[in-house]
């Protein structure tokens, strides 16, 4: 074990409360230089918290915080980036419209009697990219980039701080295989340089295969630290969820019924051409395919959220016209969005308001809100989906990922749907949170209810369908049945293969 001179951080007995939520509660922490340290647990664990805590966002209640061998106090995001924090959010925060090498630079832009010296940037910003073997064009937009490209940026403005920890949160939820190994090796250039990674990530696989280290922290508190070679991934999912996770995906033995749900030849004149699927009841047809195939924009197209320049759309054989999603709440299909942040609820309403959102309705008496039915429904569904809240009247902004997620699918599941339409469900939370979105999927498909669903992750996709649809720049490439479920086949049909 190596010493605490090795430590670039340390914290200790680290507290921190908000109405109704103790968020931490004595947690530890340490962070060797030049090392890669995953942070996980599940949704609500407390990973997000200590992160704002380190990046000034919040300040601590109690405990001690030290810094390259002194202790420290961390009041604000200024005071956190002077002394060598750079934290990238899974939002990023890049100004689309500025360069590259403005958002690089961002307040720190090299003058000269007070006039900004654009070629020195643009040269030092492009210094900053050949460090790290990067080509990139710092003249240009930081909207023209992929997701992926504007991670790197990010990196690299990290780095411009002469930061030495940088800590990622959730960075490779959005991007393919291909830039996810891009990304790993900007890490591994990282830890070369000595600037120590903080890395949160809810894919486990990720932890095993770049961190060195890992701790683990369960509702609020500090479970343990790890060295990743001497630990299995199943003692580390038991250690997050304080049980053993028998089975990821649970049995589901449902008899599929009659074709209930179809549409033919939808396009969209651009990117979604010639679609065509059904979906039958208590079936759970997958839609698969790389970051950008169109999945997501197929079913805003369906549920009238983007316009369709073609196709049709049949409810139980009859056609319907649905051109907004009013008219698609009003033919029971329901949509839980993968952006659930800006799309699927209003964070700074309470978990009731935004249960009862889309249907209004059924909580009227004579006309006017009853409010104790308001109260009974969305109860039934906080016990129901096991939210953890401390009551309906909580903003759901203070949720974790995986209780906002939950959040929005009592929103759908209230309205009646009959047909659910659910885009990347699991993005960004854990794994037992998983497993009971899982659950509720099997439920609602015992119910007779047609699943729509998407994944970008190979695993879940293979577990959780009965019939996997594969897209590729904007087609179907192929479909797959249960007995002929394959990684090779999808993956070919996913790069466009037959």
């Amino acid at each position: 074990m190596q010493g605490d001179g090795n430590n670039i951080l340390s914290l200790k007995q680290v507290c921190k409360e908000f109405p109704g939520v103790k968020a931490l509660n004595n947690v530890d922490f340490t962070l060797r230089k030049g090392e890669v340290h995953a942070l996980v647990g599940e949704n609500g664990a407390g990973k997000s918290t200590l992160m704002k805590i380190l990046s000034g966002a919040y300040t601590k209640d109690r405990g001690i915080i030290e810094f390259d061998g002194k202790e420290v106090e961390i009041t604000s995001p200024k005071a956190s980036e002077k002394m060598g924090i750079a934290i990238i959010y899974q939002e990023l925060n890049l100004i689309n419209r500025i360069s590259v090498a403005e958002n690089v630079f961002l307040g720190r832009a090299p003058r000269k009697h007070g006039v900004i010296q654009w070629k020195k940037m643009y040269k030092d910003a492009k210094a900053l990219f050949n460090s790290f073997d990067i080509e990139m064009d710092v003249t240009k937009c930081a909207r023209d980039f992929s997701i992926a490209q504007q991670q790197i940026i990010e990196i690299i403005k990290a780095v411009s701080i002469n930061a030495k920890v940088v800590i990622m949160d959730e960075p490779t939820s959005s991007l393919t295989e291909n830039e996810t190994k891009i990304l790993f090796r900007i890490i591994k250039s990282l830890k070369d340089k000595g600037i120590a990674v903080i890395f949160i990530t809810h894919r486990l696989d990720e932890v095993f295969e770049i961190s060195d280290r890992l701790t683990v922290l369960r509702d609020g508190c500090f479970i343990g630290t790890k060295e990743v070679k001497d630990i299995t991934k199943s003692d580390l999912i038991k250690m997050m969820i304080g049980r053993e996770l028998k089975q990821q995906f649970p049995q589901r033995n449902v008899q599929i019924g009659e074709e209930c749900f179809r549409v033919e030849h939808v396009s969209d004149g651009n990117k979604i051409k010639d679609v065509s699927f059904c979906v039958r009841k208590g079936e759970v047809l997958g839609f698969a395919g790389l970051v950008g195939a169109g999945r997501t924009e197929t079913m805003r197209l369906i549920f009238g959220a983007d316009k369709r320049t073609s196709g049709k759309i049949f409810i139980n054989n009859k056609e319907v016209q649905i051109k907004q999603p009013k008219q698609s709440v009003g033919e029971k299909v329901g949509f839980v969005t993968e952006n659930r942040k800006e799309e699927g609820l209003f964070l700074k309403l309470p978990v009731r308001n935004n249960i009862v959102a889309v249907a209004i309705d059924k909580i009227k008496s004579f006309k006017i809100l009853n409010f104790n039915i308001e109260r009974s429904f969305c109860d039934k569904y906080v016990q129901e989906l096991k939210i953890n809240t401390p009551s309906i009247n909580q903003a759901v902004v203070f949720l974790s990922g995986g209780n906002q997620q939950k959040v929005v699918l009592a929103k759908w599941l209230l309205s009646d749907s009959e047909v659910m339409i659910l885009d990347e469900p699991t993005r960004g939370i854990d794994v037992g949170a998983k497993r009971e979105i899982f659950e509720i999927i099997n439920k609602l498909a015992a119910q007779g209810k047609a699943i729509i669903f998407i994944s970008s992750e190979m695993e879940e996709i293979l577990g959780v369908s009965d019939r996997i649809i594969v897209m590729h720049e904007g087609k179907i490439s192929g479909e797959v049945t249960k007995e002929n479920f394959s990684e090779r086949i999808i993956t070919e049909y996913a790069f466009g293969g037959a």
